[in-house]
């Protein structure tokens, strides 16, 4: 489907006459996402494929046959990132509030969409759970992708679900942590401020297209892929991580904290 919709867009726009950074201009993106959209190597969003629908005058064709997602609910905002996800062959996320999607336990997940307004229903919710459960197979494959976390103290400290569910969820992220299949690090409350607090990171690399930059703020996700601020990205977040606790000062922190929550349970 991806290749035919990349297809169906290079005719649209070789018969209106225009170049692929004509169109890019036009619709306010960049050439190499519309190059990445005609290969078949990327999904625009919807809001993508209506610029695209508006400057080609194709009606609403293009934000009709838009692949849909078939792999379970997820919010409309994430479809994108979500596709990349599966695709990256190396995965660095920041964690400012709360433990990223990969990482949840069943439980951690539960506590954390029981927050959503207006609430979901419990069928709903479990479908939402089940798919964040199905994401983190990714991280079954022993090498690919290679998976790099910073959590803030942050993370760690703000009990979702009750202290037994975070002394389990701190657990599996250091379990994760001690085999080397996730490399996770913890940036302390004492490091004081830093540029990445403002919002949710995940940068994302891959074999055959440039890597791209996933932000996301409450109700809001935006994928970038400008090699420019996508390498803003990337720099804010070394700098970030030369500020962070070591590897296994990180992983004995959580293990720590884990213990804490273990003796306030009941």
């Amino acid at each position: 489907m991806a290749n035919a919709f990349g297809d169906w867009l290079k005719q649209q726009r070789e018969s209106a006459g225009l170049t692929q950074q004509a169109l890019a201009d036009r619709a306010v993106m960049t050439r190499t996402h519309i190059a990445h959209i005609e290969a078949g190597r990327r999904v625009p969003s919807e809001e993508d494929a209506k610029r695209l629908d508006s400057v080609l005058n194709t009606g609403n064709v293009l934000f009709s046959f838009l692949p849909k997602n078939h792999d379970g609910p997820v919010a409309e905002h994430f479809e994108t990132a979500h596709r990349l996800e599966k695709q990256a062959v190396m995965l660095r996320e920041y964690a400012p509030a709360y433990v990223p999607g990969l990482l949840q336990t069943k439980a951690y997940a539960n506590a954390v969409l029981s927050l959503g307004f207006p609430p979901l229903r419990e069928s709903e919710r479990d479908r939402v759970v089940v798919t964040r459960l199905e994401r983190a197979r990714i991280l079954l494959d022993p090498v690919t992708p290679t998976y790099w976390v910073l959590l803030d103290e942050a993370v760690i400290r703000r009990a979702f679900g009750g202290p037994g569910v975070m002394a389990a969820q701190l657990t599996h992220i250091a379990d994760l942590g001690d085999s080397g299949r996730v490399r996770v690090h913890v940036m302390p409350f004492g490091a004081g401020g830093y540029m990445l607090l403002k919002g949710m990171l995940t940068l994302m690399w891959f074999d055959d297209q440039p890597p791209v930059a996933y932000t996301e703020g409450l109700f809001t996700g935006r994928v970038e892929d400008s090699p420019s601020l996508v390498r803003r990205y990337e720099d804010a977040y070394h700098l970030a991580l030369g500020d962070a606790l070591p590897r296994k000062e990180s992983l004995d922190l959580l293990r720590e904290t884990a213990k804490e929550y273990g003796h306030h349970e009941g």
